[in-house]
């Protein structure tokens, strides 16, 4: 077993990539981006967090786009994205997997 505080014994945070319908060239950057359905996916799977199937839906996958870059507060990737599946959002998360709870515990109980 691995002592406390070493990388081993520390909870790993999952990191969401984008599966999507569609695909369009950005030329500012010269690579793909996601367009159309976006759905989370992580790398080492055959299906979305929601349980899709990447090849019977017919998505294409973007290692290099995380989920976060895709959500259309985010600006990032977004520009295509017409929908975002409310379930993977449910799942992966609306925000970054470093950013702190929406709520704050103001006045606990002794």
């Amino acid at each position: 077993m691995a002592p406390v505080g070493h990388p081993e014994a520390m909870a790993r945070t999952r990191r969401y990539d984008v599966a999507a319908s569609g695909r369009w060239w950005d030329e500012a950057d010269g690579r793909w981006l996601p367009a159309g359905e976006v759905h989370a996916w992580e790398q080492g799977r055959n299906e979305t967090v929601c349980g899709l199937s990447l090849h019977r839906s017919r998505l294409s996958r973007f290692a290099g786009v995380t989920w976060t870059d895709v959500l259309p507060e985010s600006g990032g990737a977004a520009d295509a994205v017409r929908r975002v599946c409310p379930r993977c959002a449910a799942a992966a998360g609306r925000r970054g997997a470093d950013s702190r709870p929406a709520w704050r515990r103001v006045d606990p109980r002794p």
